[in-house]
């Protein structure tokens, strides 16, 4: 592992590496953070004891509040499945599809160990510092989509390593 990120949230910073035997999506991360692609976008999906999810640009709107989760760039990383979804760890979300190829911009903090997502997601990065403002995010309030009632966003995300 190595490239060290800052998630900035409005509840807490998390840090995270990203794994270097996933370089498509690594290299997709860093060009949407330099982008600043995922500054203003909200955690749209938390499910306390499973994961937090986030980078859907539709988030940044209230009044695309049931879109939330539709979003991001119009092309799929394609899938490269190597690390379990262990509590921590950062995996790239996805629609349905047989190539299991990723969304451009989603993806997902997992809570717990969630073993039952592996060999299906790709996970691309772990948590290095921050899991307890993973556990206050995926503990807030949330409506009947498990869409936090008070928006918790990413502020921006920073490279502190790389």
């Amino acid at each position: 592992m190595s490239n060290l990120y800052k998630i900035k949230t409005s509840l807490g910073d998390i840090t995270v590496s990203l794994y270097e035997d996933t370089p498509l999506h690594k290299e997709n991360f860093e060009k949407l953070v330099s982008d600043e692609y995922y500054d203003g976008i909200r955690f749209h999906r938390v499910i306390e004891g499973f994961m937090i999810q986030t980078g859907d640009p539709l988030s940044r709107n209230d009044d695309n509040r049931m879109l939330h989760g539709t979003g991001g760039p119009d092309y799929r990383v394609p899938a490269e499945i190597k690390h379990p979804n262990v509590k921590g760890s950062l995996a790239a979300a996805r629609d349905n599809n047989p190539q299991k190829a990723s969304s451009g911009s989603q993806f997902y903090i997992n809570q717990a160990d969630n073993g039952f997502l592996d060999g299906d997601y790709t996970v691309f990065g772990m948590v290095t510092d921050g899991i307890d403002v993973v556990d206050t995010i995926a503990a807030v309030e949330k409506d009947f989509n498990d869409n936090p009632v008070e928006p918790v966003a990413i502020e921006t995300i920073e490279i502190i390593q790389g």
